[in-house]
């Protein structure tokens, strides 16, 4: 499953962990999140997320 990174604040969600503290399970991929997720560091919306890879040097965002 394919990792995501928010563009606000580089958050990387992990599909294998999920977000339990947000009720996700382990292996919930991106997709799957319901609409209204938010990244658990800054709040923002999932639209804010880009599929991790090429991705940082689009959006300049270092690799964690």
């Amino acid at each position: 499953m394919k990792k995501y990174v928010c563009t606000a604040c580089g958050y990387i969600y992990d599909p294998e962990k999920g977000d339990p503290e947000s009720g996700i399970k382990p292996g919930t991929a991106f997709e799957d999140l319901p609409d209204n997720w938010t990244c658990p560091v800054c709040g923002a919306d999932k639209s804010m997320f880009v599929e991790e890879g090429s991705a940082y040097k689009e959006h300049g965002i270092k690799k964690a």
